[in-house]
């Protein structure tokens, strides 16, 4: 079974809150419904359960009529198939809470954040690769994170904050690091170059990415990469010292108009 999606694990922890606020035990709703207590376990951790059910948990949870719509609204999102559904992904689940986030604070110690990649920066990265990928594979790969970059445009933007390192910025070529000057332009879009001449900071320790949602009440999500996968994590001391370490290194870097004039100074060299 894949992991439960952003949408799917919100879905259920809504649904555990309300059970718990009506002061009712995982027995008191599987005998309701009929279910086992592992079963419920599953729900209340993504596992999306059919609409008669979460009719019936709204009940007994005591939602009254005037307030069941954003529930259903949740109910709908965590069923949904979205557009990167048709392609096979490897993302560790990351598409799914960028997809629904509203805000991304991303720092980068080695690559150009995959937001801000051209083509031809992303087909060099899938070309360095050790694993092989058949042609197809990576067409995907650029169609999908050509698609994501659309998140930075429209009616509602993405508020985009990237803090890169030096180091990553001196292997890209000069049509990408046009191309990242270009988008810092957008309004929604803040870009900071983080020089090799502060010295050691936190940001050795690896790049991160920390997630604001537009639910009240859903938790900021930071989301690391590593080796063999990616962890979300929602534990609030956890998140609250990774954004504390963003802070800190936004005030390390350049501003986004020195970030400019570098990054423009380096692409004028190549």
């Amino acid at each position: 079974m894949p992991e439960p999606t952003f949408r799917q694990r919100r879905l259920g922890r809504v649904l555990q809150e309300l059970r718990e606020k009506a002061g009712l035990s995982q027995r008191d709703i599987a005998d309701r419904l009929h279910y086992n207590v592992p079963k419920v376990s599953r729900i209340e951790n993504g596992q999306v359960p059919d609409y008669t059910a979460f009719e019936t948990m709204l009940d007994m949870y005591g939602v009254i009529a005037d307030d069941v719509d954003p529930y259903v609204e949740m109910w709908n999102l965590a069923v949904e198939k979205a557009w990167w559904h048709q392609f096979r992904l490897e993302d560790h689940g990351y598409i799914s809470l960028e997809h629904d986030a509203t805000v991304i604070r991303t720092f980068q110690a080695s690559y150009v954040p995959g937001t801000l990649q051209t083509k031809r920066y992303m087909r060099a990265l899938f070309a360095g690769s050790r694993a092989q990928r058949s042609k197809k594979w990576i067409e995907d790969q650029i169609e999908i994170r050509s698609r994501r970059q659309r998140r930075l445009q429209g009616d509602n933007p993405l508020q985009y904050h990237a803090i890169i390192a030096e180091s990553a910025l001196r292997h890209a070529d000069r049509e990408q690091l046009v191309h990242i000057n270009k988008v810092s332009e957008l309004t929604n879009v803040t870009v900071q170059v983080i020089l090799e001449s502060i010295g050691m900071h936190d940001g050795h320790n690896g790049s991160f990415t920390l997630l604001d949602f537009a639910y009240p009440n859903d938790p900021r999500v930071l989301y690391v990469e590593h080796t063999e996968g990616a962890i979300h994590i929602e534990d609030p001391a956890r998140v609250k010292s990774a954004t504390l370490t963003f802070k800190h290194l936004s005030k390390l870097a350049l501003t986004p108009e020195q970030s400019a004039t570098w990054i423009g100074r380096l692409a004028a060299e190549r």
